[in-house]
């Protein structure tokens, strides 16, 4: 980003008519925009009409948000909301600051309104003076009939949407997400406080539709599973790339910051990016469950636990874990941790199934760990499997194992977090719900509890599935798993890739 992009007022440049005029003039035509309705924009507008029949008679105000400062003057990537992109099909870095509105009809319907910044024309000061949206700046923009083609909504300048957001407001329930842009909550509270009752009851209406946009992503449909199937592969790629660059991670130094780097590399050609920061943790910074610093070595007899998703342009992410010897085979004591974690693995994916609750995959999966932490002498005299599992008591298994099996996977890496418990953990698995499955064991180097030969060992074994009528899909069943498995498949890329 140039100096120039977000330059203050004081060091803008003067521009004059004549250099308007010359920077309009001598433009090849463009080339044309959208030309039919996007596949992404086919299954969205089923998702609105959900929310439409939610919410009869009432306007919902859906932000996309805003670009986020990351230092002085130069902002983070951008990325939209997830509930905006889920109503929309817009993903990637799409349109920061557009505003969808669905709007009510007598009929009980809504007509979906998306208010943006088109182009520009290039006879304008915005073209080639406007740092924040010049296409001189920023690149070009899509027109309104662009976006009209291309989502089947209505689509308007941004500019109209502050008078249409709160006209009859006395009239009309408005509700608005609230974490997608904070200076238009602040805005819309102000006007809709005016009109309406108290603070607390436009929260408590805004949070209530916050909460059905979450759950509405609980299962996914055939275009959203599809996603997650090329999300899924696009993270083998970046797995296999990073297997086939360990002795490099481990010969150059800061090996986590390597392997982060490959894996980022694979994610942001094959997909937008990465889903979420990569866990990129060898040696004993595997027992950190959320290390996402990766600054350390990699070395020849560590275990490198690789967390890692590659994130669709359409926002849809995989969520992938394999726990890797640098050297391609395990010790003894990092294949006996390794091997029960797979067990219990093993034993959360036969809990997937329609029928089970969601608690039923963790309590499956953290059985068999408790069963090897008793078995191999961890837990406290006196205390068996059956009483450390008791909820009211014990846990004393969670020292090593602190994290649950599963969260919901999809447009966001824990997705659907503003469910009840009663609609997550509680819930009963159903036909198209996509869950990831992944125990671990962690011993740290300085815990004194646990043996000596496991000391600095962590685990992790994650898996993306599907529900299906009959039990699971595994979306990444392409990945090995067990530890000889995992031994193959380094020998077998690293000799593909010389």
């Amino acid at each position: 980003m140039s100096e120039e992009q977000k330059k203050p007022e004081n060091r803008a440049r003067p521009t004059t008519d004549e250099l308007r005029k010359f920077i309009a003039e001598d433009w090849a035509p463009r080339h044309p925009g959208a030309t039919g309705l996007s596949e992404a924009a086919r299954y969205a507008a089923a998702r609105r009409d959900a929310v439409s029949a939610a919410f009869p008679g009432e306007r919902l105000v859906i932000p996309a948000g805003g670009l986020k400062v990351r230092s002085n003057d130069t902002d983070y990537v951008f990325r939209p909301h997830s509930a905006f992109a889920h109503l929309t099909g817009l993903g990637g870095d799409r349109e920061p600051d557009a505003v969808l509105i669905l709007e009510p009809r007598d009929d009980g319907t809504h007509e979906a309104v998306l208010y943006f910044r088109p182009l520009a024309g290039r006879d304008t000061d915005e073209f080639f003076a406007d740092a924040r949206y010049g296409e001189f700046w920023v690149g070009a923009r899509p027109t309104i009939e662009d976006l009209e083609t291309e989502l089947g909504l209505t689509a308007r300048h941004i500019d109209e949407f502050a008078d249409a957001a709160v006209k009859d407001a006395g009239e009309v329930t408005v509700r608005l997400v609230r974490d997608a842009d904070r200076d238009l909550t602040r805005q819309l509270d102000d006007q809709r406080s005016s009109e309406t009752t108290d603070q607390d009851d436009l929260t408590e209406a805004d949070e209530e539709l916050a909460h059905f946009l979450s759950t509405l992503r609980l299962t996914k449909d055939e275009w959203e599973v599809e996603e997650m199937r090329r999300a899924v592969e696009a993270t083998r790629h970046g797995f296999e790339a990073v297997i086939a660059a360990l002795p490099e991670a481990v010969g150059k130094g800061r090996g986590e910051r390597w392997v982060e780097g490959v894996f980022g590399l694979v994610a942001r050609h094959e997909g937008n990016g990465v889903g979420y920061d990569s866990i990129c943790a060898a040696g004993d910074h595997a027992t950190t469950l959320h290390w996402i610093k990766n600054t350390g070595d990699l070395r020849e007899g560590d275990l490198i636990l690789l967390d890692a998703g590659v994130e669709r342009e359409s926002l849809f992410t995989a969520d992938i874990t394999r726990t890797l010897p640098a050297n391609g085979t395990f010790t003894d004591a990092q294949r006996e941790v390794y091997d029960a974690v797979y067990a219990a693995q093993e034993a959360g994916l036969a809990a997937v199934r329609p029928g089970n609750r969601f608690s039923d995959v963790h309590a499956a999966a953290i059985r068999v760990i408790a069963e090897h932490l008793h078995a191999w002498g961890l837990l406290p005299e006196g205390v068996d499997v059956e009483a450390t599992l008791d909820k009211d008591h014990g846990q004393y298994h969670r020292r090593w194992m602190v994290h649950g099996t599963s969260h919901h996977l999809g447009i966001d890496v824990h997705d659907c977090a503003l469910a009840t418990r009663e609609e997550y953990l509680d819930a009963e698995l159903r036909p198209g719900m996509v869950l990831t499955v992944e125990p671990g064991l962690y011993f740290k180097a300085d815990d004194l509890k646990a043996p000596e030969r496991f000391r600095g060992i962590g685990v992790r074994i994650e898996d993306d599935v599907l529900v299906t009528e009959d039990g699971y899909e595994n979306l990444s069943a392409a990945m090995p798993r067990t530890s000889a498995e995992v031994e193959g498949w380094i020998r077998e890329v690293q000799d593909r890739r010389g």
